[in-house]
Order: C-alpha cells, then sequence, then structure tokens
C-alpha cells in the first residue's frame, strides 16, 4: 500500500536544540499558570522538608530513650510530633494535587486548540508533506505528556533536586564522615548521566516519530480498508504496518534499557554507600565519635534522600521526553504560512464573478507548492505545471477545461481559491488579484467541488450548509433544499434519519455517486459568484449529469463556472472550452469551433472515456431493456 516513508531507525536524527533552550520556548505559554505551579512546587517542597524532618524527630526521641529518667510523656509528645508532621506532609501533597492538576489540563486545551488552529490556517503545501499520524500525535500524545510532565515530571524534579540537597546538608550535620562516603556514591552517577541524557533523548526522538508514522499508517489502512480488501493486500499492509511496528518496538526496548541500566546505577551506588557508612557508622558508634540517635536519624535520612535520587531515572528521563515533545510542538507551530491575508486587502463590493488569468505560471518547489519549504534531501525535482497561462472567462459564463493527463488543468483551478499561490502572473476576480483578496473573502466568493470528494463525520444537513452564509433557521432550509434538489441529491430525504444522518468518516458509507452529489451540494448551497468545479459529476451517467447541469444553469444563472471535464457530454454543456496543452492555453472556443479548427483538441476529445452507467440513479432501470442488451 502506498504510505509516505516511514521515518529510518537508522537514520541520523536532526541537530537537537539545547535542553533549555527548547524548555524556554514554553516560557510565554506556561506564563499564566506560573502562579500556580509555584504554589504546587511551594506545597511539594514543604512536604519534602516536612518528611526530611520527622528523622530529625526520631534522633531526638532515642537519644532522650537512651538517657536515664526520660518520662512517659517526652515520648508520647515526639510521637504527636511524628503524627502532626505525616498529617501535614499527606495535606502538603493533597493541596500539590489541587492547585497543579486544573491549570495544567487547561493549558493543554489550549495548546491544542492552538495547534488545530495553526493546522487550519496553514497552506495545502504543508499538509502535502506531513503525515497525518505524525500530525495527531503532535497534538494529542506530545500535548498530553507535556502537560503530565509540567504537573508531576517538572515539580518532582525540582523537589527531588531540592530534597537531595536539604538531605545532604543534615547528613553532613550529623556525622561529616558518613556524609562523604554517601557523596562519593553521586560522582559516577553524575558521569553515567550524561551518558545516559544523550542516548535517551536520540531513542525518545526517534520513538516519538515512529510512532507518528504508525499512527499514519492505521490512519491510511482504515481510509483505505476497500482498496485494500478489494485488492486482497491486506497481507502486505500487515507485513509492512508489522515492520513498521517492530523498528518502534526495537526503539522502545532501546529507550527501556537505557532507562533501567541508569535506575541500576542510581540504584545500586547509593545502596552500596549505606552498606559501607553502616560499618563506618557502627564502629563511630563504638568509638563514642556518633551517638546511636544520629547514626539512626543518619540513615532514616539518607533512606529519604536515596529515594528522589532513584527515581531520578523517571524524571530524568520524563524531562527528556518533554524537551522531544516541545521540539516537535514547535516544529508545527513555527510552519509559516505562504498562503496569507494580504498586507493591504482590497474587496469587492458587488462582485460580478469575472475570473481572469494572467500570464500564470506555477511550478511545484515554488512558494506555496507541496514542495516548498521540505529539507534540502527531501526536496522534490522543480516541475513547471503551467507555463503562462491567458484565460479569461466571463461573468456568468461555464467554461469547460479539456486537456490531455498533465496538462495542468486541476492545478489551475487550485489557484483560484489560492489553495497554491502562483509562481509569475496573476489570478483576478473582476480585475482584483486573488492574493490581494482577504483570504475570507475570496474563500466566500470562490467554492470548490472536486471529484475526490471529501465529506466530514456529521450530518447531511452539516455537511451541505458548511459554507452556506447561514446554517440555522428557514433561509438556511430553503439553501439547502435547494442545494439538493439542484444536484440531484434527493436521495438524502431517504436515508435512515433523512438530512440528520450522520454519514460516516469520509463520506464512505455512501456511494460515491451520492458523495460527488452532496459534494456539489455543499458548492452550490455557499452561493458563490465562482463556482470551480473539477470533474465533479465523474460518477453520474449522462442523464443525470445533464439534469444536474441544467439546474445549475437556473440555480446559477449569475454565477461564472470553470470545470474541469473528462468526458464529452460536459463539454458540450459548456459555453465555452479552453484547450490546454503542456501548460498554455492552446484555443479557446465552442465545442463545435474547436472541433473544426484543432486537430489537438479532436483527439483530446476522441481519447475522453465513455459515459459510465450511474448505478447510484434514482430512477429504476429499464429491466426489458437490460435483458434485450444482455441477450444481444
Amino acid at each position: 500500500m502506498p504510505q509516505r516513508a516511514p521515518v529510518d531507525p537508522t537514520a541520523p536524527i536532526p541537530q537537537q536544540s539545547p535542553y533549555w533552550a527548547s524548555i524556554a520556548r514554553l516560557g510565554p505559554i506556561v506564563r499564566p499558570i506560573v502562579p500556580r505551579l509555584v504554589m504546587g512546587l511551594v506545597v511539594a517542597l514543604a512536604a519534602s522538608a516536612l518528611a526530611l524532618a520527622v528523622p530529625q524527630v526520631l534522633r531526638l526521641v532515642i537519644d532522650e530513650l537512651l538517657r536515664s529518667g526520660t518520662q512517659p510523656a517526652a515520648v508520647w509528645g515526639a510521637a504527636g510530633v511524628v503524627l502532626v508532621l505525616g498529617v501535614l506532609e499527606a495535606t502538603m501533597i493533597y493541596l500539590r494535587r489541587v492547585l497543579v492538576i486544573e491549570p495544567s489540563i487547561t493549558l493543554e486545551r489550549r495548546m491544542r486548540t492552538s495547534m488545530y488552529d495553526h493546522l487550519q490556517d496553514l497552506p495545502v503545501s504543508f499538509h502535502d508533506r506531513w503525515g497525518s499520524g505524525q500530525l495527531l500525535s503532535r497534538s494529542v500524545a506530545d500535548l498530553g505528556f507535556l502537560r503530565r510532565w509540567l504537573a508531576f515530571g517538572a515539580i518532582f524534579l525540582v523537589v527531588s533536586i531540592s530534597t537531595v540537597a536539604l538531605g545532604v546538608v543534615l547528613l553532613f550535620t550529623l556525622s561529616w564522615q558518613l556524609a562523604l562516603i554517601f557523596l562519593a556514591a553521586a560522582v559516577p552517577i553524575m558521569v553515567y548521566g550524561a551518558i545516559f541524557r544523550r542516548r535517551f533523548s536520540l531513542a525518545t526522538r526517534r520513538s516519538q516519530d515512529q510512532a507518528g508514522d504508525l499512527a499514519t499508517a492505521v490512519e491510511e489502512s482504515v481510509h483505505g480498508i476497500r482498496v485494500l480488501k478489494a485488492f486482497g493486500r491486506a497481507r502486505e499492509a500487515l507485513e509492512g504496518f508489522t515492520e513498521q511496528a517492530r523498528h518502534l518496538r526495537e526503539t522502545e526496548v532501546a529507550k527501556a534499557r537505557h532507562q533501567a541500566l541508569f535506575s541500576l546505577v542510581v540504584t545500586l551506588l547509593p545502596e552500596l554507600a549505606l552498606g559501607t557508612g553502616l560499618v563506618t557508622g557502627i564502629w563511630l558508634t563504638a568509638a563514642g565519635h556518633l551517638s546511636i540517635g544520629s547514626l539512626a536519624a543518619f540513615f532514616a535520612t539518607a533512606a529519604a534522600v536515596a529515594q528522589p535520587v532513584e527515581a531520578s531515572g523517571m524524571l530524568v528521563g520524563m524531562a527528556l521526553t518533554a524537551k522531544t515533545a516541545v521540539d516537535r510542538h514547535f516544529e508545527v507551530m513555527d510552519a509559516t504560512n505562504t498562503v496569507a491575508d494580504p498586507e493591504h486587502p482590497r474587496h469587492l463590493v458587488a462582485p460580478r464573478g469575472e475570473l481572469a488569468f494572467r500570464g500564470v505560471r506555477f511550478s511545484f518547489g515554488a512558494p506555496g507548492a507541496p514542495d516548498a519549504g521540505r529539507p534540502p534531501r527531501a526536496a522534490g525535482p522543480r516541475s513547471e505545471v503551467l507555463r503562462g497561462v491567458d484565460l479569461q472567462v466571463r461573468p456568468g459564463e461555464t467554461m469547460a477545461l479539456v486537456g490531455a493527463t498533465g496538462s495542468g488543468k486541476s492545478t489551475l483551478l487550485q489557484l483560484v481559491p489560492r489553495l497554491y499561490d502562483v509562481g509569475t502572473g496573476a489570478v483576478e476576480v473582476d480585475g482584483v488579484d486573488v492574493r490581494d483578496l482577504p483570504l475570507a473573502e475570496l474563500r466566500r466568493l470562490v467554492a470548490v467541488a472536486f471529484e475526490d470528494t471529501t465529506l466530514f463525520s456529521s450530518s447531511v444537513r452539516e455537511n451541505v450548509l458548511l459554507g452556506a452564509p447561514a446554517q440555522e433557521g428557514p433561509e438556511a432550509d430553503a439553501v439547502l433544499a435547494e442545494a439538493l434538489e439542484v444536484a440531484q441529491a434527493q436521495f438524502a430525504y431517504s436515508l435512515p434519519d433523512g438530512l440528520a444522518t450522520r454519514i460516516g468518516e469520509e463520506g464512505l458509507s455512501l456511494s460515491g455517486g451520492q458523495r460527488q452529489r452532496i459534494a456539489l451540494a455543499r458548492a452550490i448551497a455557499a452561493q458563490p459568484s465562482v463556482l470551480v468545479l473539477d470533474d465533479p459529476l465523474s460518477a453520474l451517467d449522462v442523464a443525470t449529469e445533464e439534469r444536474v447541469s441544467e439546474g445549475l444553469r437556473a440555480a446559477l444563472a449569475h454565477t461564472t463556472t470553470l470545470i474541469v471535464a473528462h468526458r464529452p457530454s460536459t463539454v458540450a454543456l459548456a459555453d465555452r472550452v479552453a484547450l490546454l496543452r503542456h501548460g498554455v492555453v492552446e484555443d479557446v472556443g465552442t465545442h463545435a469551433e474547436l472541433l473544426a479548427r484543432s486537430d489537438h483538441y479532436r483527439w483530446v476529445i476522441a481519447s475522453l472515456p465513455g459515459e459510465p452507467r450511474d448505478l447510484d440513479r434514482d430512477e429504476e432501470p429499464d429491466l426489458d431493456t437490460v435483458f434485450s442488451e444482455e441477450a444481444r
């Protein structure tokens, strides 16, 4: 199954930015919730300090018990102090969760909404380059991880560092000899920590990219399940998916091994230090250099310090994964929109729908085209599709674009609503360059319907009224009814829930002809001044196409229509025909005029496919005719 090239598991990872440079980019985004995060950090630090205070109370209790004449009340008092410290610690932990969970979830929602808004704003050329799974993993998985890191990982990393620092100070106050032994274990941990950070960062980036590719593979397979089944390619698709999943598994196992080894180091070395310290501490106590209470307090404090040290592997891993998530997030957010609103916009007060192409040239690889912005190693070859198109479509006229495959017909259409921008020349509506019109205004003036229809997982009504000026009320109902009638899509009323029927993801619950008619109704409901159609009636038979065309003429009498024609019947219904050849308009005229004077036009018309039978027609077939044809 054709797919975007997945991440090569052996390919070098792009140059990584410094850790703090990446994390600092979150600053402006996180700023609104910083007060809550700081309060959460403060109460977490207080909980840690309370945990470290318990061993100090134990030291006093033990030393007091060993003295003669100790009163029971003193012991009960110390136990009460420990109980109060425990209750306070639990309260601080509760407050930390209350303080940080809600704002971090709110931040995640804002970042996700902002990314979705940015994705909607980015040009089509950006989406040509990016797999949907990569964008999905960045907007869902990465942002979810960032939320967990802000609410848990970052706070506990600071708390752990502070706990270790305060704990080491307390250890030195109890016994500097034992503290030095304990501190000696930190040197190899720091050395190996630098190695771990580099290895884990690379593995994390590769893992997240591979997960994005895997999500893309799943989405493409689900959307293309009919093709896979029809061609019997499920096994090949599974083999490709299995290979990608194997690479991801290997990367995740490598990550786990790095983290396990780091955890081994940070757990084993402090334990060895504690064992050595225990022998030394007993000797110091026996020699009278250390009290029994201080010895007990030392090891209780060391245990409290060892816990965050042992958890450091997980916390450092979270911090490095968060850095990768930040980098991946801003890879999308830093993408610039090459098809943007003009700095000094012009407006059309009373649009007539006159459409003109003046010296239009377009190359893939130029700004706004699919190859633009790719890394050098991924850039495609520059291919000039349009080589100076000059064409004028009169207001209210229907013009058909005809040409051999690869002549640039579909590309020319996509320049009108600025799905891509011209390289040189201009596309004009009523004499105004479309690049000088605000995008929102231009796309209200121009409606589109393509051969490869895209419908959304919502009701028929919502799909048809997607671009309509009014989407509620009697006016919207009238527009909806007219659009369905013109597009010959009355079948929608007989669906299980009528116009409220949810048509399924990408409209795959409908047949091809039904999808095309719903998409055409959507374009009609937008009530445009210019209608751009890329062979949107290919699944209809001639009779249905003729009824649709007649309806379009009546309902959109003042609408300029530019249509790519792949069938002779579509060409014959147009007012004029433009013949494209090698990226230029070779001739313009009526169908009859071009047949009379152009050899290339006659060849193109002769090569157009025959008229298909529409399997979605509303009328019942004439069975006598069918049977007689089969008998012959």
